[in-house]
Parts: C-alpha cells; structure tokens; sequence
C-alpha cells in the first residue's frame, strides 16, 4: 500500500514552523493597526491645519504610516532603521546598533557568569547546611521583590563613590537579576534524586563529595540549564536597566534614552526589537549548549 502524500502545507503546521508563522502574521497585522489607529489623529490634525479636505482612506493610511515621529512606529519603519543602523553603517560608529547591543552584550554576558556562578554557589551551601537553608533562602528569596528601577540607581552611585565604574556597575545589575533563577533551580535540581539513590549511596558509604559529583550534579543539570535560559535573559534586562540612570551614551540602553530625549520613537523600537532578537539568541545558545552537555552525559539522544 502507497503511502498517503502530504501537501506541503500539511507537512508546514504539523512541525513547529507553520504555527509560529502564524503567530508572526498575526501580530504584525495587529501591530499594522494599532500604528494607524494611534497616529491617525495626529495625521487628521496634520490635514486640519494644512486646509486638505476629502483626504482618501487609502491616503490617510499611506501618510499614518509614514509619519516621521509617529506614536507608535509601523513595522517597516523599524525594519527601514535597524537596516540603516547595521547594513549601512560601520560597526565602530557610534551610530551603529551592532555597536551598541556589543557593548549591552559584554555587561550580559559578565553579569550572566557571575550570577550563574554566584547562584550555583548559593544553591549548593543551601542544600548542604540546614542553616542557610533556613537563614539563607529567605533572603534569596526577598531579595527579588526590590524593584530594580529603584535598587539600579543606588548600586551605581555606591560603586561610582568607591572608585568602580564602567562595565562592572552594570554587570552587577545583571548578576542581581541572573543569580536568582540560577540558585532556585539549583536548588530543586540538587535536591531532585530520589531518597533510595541516596540510600544506596550511603550504603556504600560514599563521601559527601561523591554523593555530590556522581548523584546530585548529574540530577541538577537539567535544571540548571533551564534556569540559565531564564538567567540570561533577565541579565539582559539588568544590563540595559544599568544604563538608564548612569546616562550612558553607549548601549541598547543609551539608544532608549537618546530616542525618548528626542522623540524618535522609530529609534526606540529599533533598540527594543535588537534586544528581544539578542536575547532569542542567548537563550537559544544556552539550549544548544544544553543539548550538547545532556547528550555527553548520555541523558539526551
């Protein structure tokens, strides 16, 4: 018996492509409309003051979409300046993007390794000593409920008084955010095993060291990585956050606050649109490395 053909657009929405084509259509569609209903009335004020009557609906459209400082900026728009920004200027420019999202990306990525480290770390004392378990995790815990609008500043101006600045004052922005995840999922994987693996490792009389490396570890892996996707991208986050109250003139950061200064809402969808795409491919590089590690482990094919 032949086998059934499929059409390719079966074949299209039965991975993981075709529905997130979908979802993309769509929102562009949405963010098409929401463009031309925020900024008709400026354009209906535009025509007023101008004395233009009887403007077609195609018209009126056609300039909503085309407004140099307009409230909410068309897809387009933000393509035509993320285009202008890295194609057609050199990566040394302080008006390329690619320089600025290299400079938000260093602060990332130092953020990032000392969170996770200091997060690894943290998770480890935790499960190990019932004290910190009990003085610590609360605190870790809390510490998350300071709104890092208002802490960003004060670290800043803390570091800046004891002679640190530059790029550590925002990573450590960064590693206030990525540590978090890091220890709580540490903290679930490490504990993860079973209670009769454990059992079997004192039954032959394994050191705490070996009950760690050989058991524990092995079982926080997963976890570990899963909470390093979330890390990387609130390091993100933190870093472009360090540079609002520095008023930093580098930066996906400095590109927001250089945008609202001026109105350019254009340039500030465009940083905004090169940070969610820098973090797709953090986190995205963080599973590639996960895929890698599990498969060397012999816990993923």
């Amino acid at each position: 018996m032949a086998p059934e053909r499929t059409s390719p657009i079966s074949r299209l929405f039965a991975g993981k492509t075709g529905p997130v084509l979908v979802v993309v259509i769509a929102i562009i569609a949405i963010w098409y409309a929401g463009a031309v209903y925020l900024n008709a009335p400026f354009q209906m004020d535009t025509y007023k003051r101008g004395h233009i009557e009887n403007v077609p609906v195609t018209q009126l459209v056609t300039d909503t979409l085309n407004q140099d400082r307009p409230v909410l900026p068309a897809p387009h728009q933000v393509a035509e300046e993320i285009w202008k920004t890295t194609v057609l200027k050199k990566i040394t420019s302080k008006r390329s993007l690619i320089y600025h999202a290299g400079i938000t990306l260093s602060s990332t990525l130092l953020g990032f390794i000392i969170g996770t480290v200091l997060g690894i770390v943290l998770a480890v004392g935790i499960v190990h000593s019932r004290v910190l378990d009990k003085s610590l995790m609360p605190w870790v815990i809390s510490s998350q409920t300071i709104p890092i609008l208002a802490i960003a500043p004060m670290i800043i101006v803390v570091l800046n008084a004891v002679g640190i600045s530059g790029l550590l004052p925002k990573a450590f922005i960064s590693t206030y955010l990525s540590f978090f995840p890091v220890t709580v999922g540490m903290v679930k994987g490490l504990r993860s095993p079973e209670i009769l693996h454990l059992d079997l490792m004192r039954t032959y009389n394994a050191s705490k060291g070996q009950v760690f490396w050989k058991l524990r570890f092995p079982y926080a892996v997963p976890y570990l990585f899963t909470s390093m996707k979330i890390a990387v991208a609130a390091s993100l986050v933190g870093a472009i956050v360090g540079e609002l109250p520095t008023g930093a003139v580098s930066g996906l950061g400095a590109r927001l606050l250089s945008g609202s200064y001026y109105g350019q809402t254009v340039q500030i969808w465009s940083a905004l649109i090169a940070a969610s795409v820098m973090a797709a491919v953090l986190v995205a590089l963080v599973g590639v490395v996960n895929g890698f590690v599990l498969k060397r482990m012999g816990m993923a094919r």
